[in-house]
């Protein structure tokens, strides 16, 4: 019998499967930093979705996949900080294989630090988590009241935009998409450029639109991030609506299409980011405003500009994430379908 434990969240719909490397009893990662650790991971020559090897990836498989997982499962591996200036580090994984960020996976990891003591938090107030992730080193400000967790802001790496409509043909017709870097790499577009809505019975059309598009900007320029391959290339594609704003900014609704065709059910953390320093490029977005941001199940993030920097802007993003169970997942080596499998 093999035992891999985790502790299960979902920050605005979607989920987070977290898993501990740091406590033992499942296999080291190589690596320096957070970045070297996720390059092993990836493996020579890989990238984000190619196929993977080694006894680290038995263990994302076996999370992921069916019976224990689904498709759309989400998680990270928690191992040690870049240095002593945050409190760890997590790589990030989905079915496909590893990403360079995640914000509602960052966020569901500050609640996980505080509700489980890693990082003390008063009753009432607010208390910083800072983790270090492929793209560089983020942070979770926990919200706190009456002693329970209210909620939680997801500060991110700048965020830049990096190419604005650039054409992509695909077989609901011609498009016009925006690039951003926000961690990783995003493309959007409104939805109904190609004649779709942002609604759950849109999905097919929506995920094979943002298949499309990432497979036609696999080697568009605007997709090439400074500090090498590892952040570079579209990770997700982000169709959305226009909304009626809120006093206090824009209201958008999107579906973010990730990975091999993956379903974000929150409106995307990093991807809100990439949505931001588009927004604040085009003057939409001014002090003090907000963006309020509507995923296809009807969750909400808000996001904000809180800063600019040489490298783009820096952005915050709030929501709330909750526990929903803890696991102890077990291989029987007799069982045929040990390894999982998806459909």
């Amino acid at each position: 019998m093999t035992v891999v434990r985790t502790v299960d969240y979902h920050t605005a719909g979607e989920p987070f499967r977290v898993v501990d490397l740091t406590s033992g009893g499942t296999p080291p990662v190589p690596g320096d930093t957070v970045a070297e650790r996720c390059a092993t991971a990836i493996g020579p020559g890989g990238s984000g979705t190619a196929p993977r090897r080694g006894a680290l990836d038995d263990v994302r498989r076996l999370l992921v996949q069916e019976p224990r997982g689904h498709a759309g499962m989400y998680g990270g591996f928690v191992v040690p900080p870049d240095d002593d200036g945050a409190h760890f580090g997590v790589l990030f994984w989905h079915k496909d294989g590893y990403s360079t960020a995640c914000g509602h996976g960052t966020m569901a990891l500050g609640v996980w630090a505080v509700e489980t003591g890693r990082v003390a938090a008063p009753d009432d107030g607010d208390v910083q988590v800072r983790i270090d992730v492929p793209s560089g080193r983020v942070g979770a400000t926990v919200h706190r009241a009456g002693g329970r967790t209210t909620g939680v802001t997801f500060r991110n790496v700048p965020a830049r935009t990096s190419a604005r409509k650039v054409p992509v043909a695909t077989t609901l017709g011609m498009a016009e998409v925006d690039i951003a870097h926000a961690g990783a790499c995003y493309a959007s577009l409104p939805a109904r450029d190609l004649g779709l809505e942002v609604t759950r019975a849109a999905l097919p059309g929506l995920v094979r639109a943002g298949k499309e598009i990432r497979s036609a900007l696999a080697t568009h320029p605007g997709t090439w991030h400074p500090d090498g391959p590892l952040l570079s290339g579209v990770y997700g594609v982000t169709l959305y609506e226009e909304l009626p704003g809120t006093p206090f900014g824009p209201h958008q609704r999107n579906v973010t299409v990730f990975a091999d065709g993956q379903i974000d059910r929150s409106p995307c953390g990093s991807g809100t980011s990439a949505r931001l320093a588009l927004l604040a490029e085009d003057g939409r977005l001014g002090p003090g405003e907000d963006l309020l941001h509507e995923s296809v199940v009807g969750t909400v993030f808000t996001g904000r500009v809180a800063a600019a920097s040489e490298a783009g802007v820096v952005t915050e993003v709030t929501g709330a994430a909750y526990r929903t169970g803890e696991h102890t997942f077990s291989v029987d080596r007799h069982d045929a379908l040990a390894a999982g499998f998806l459909l």
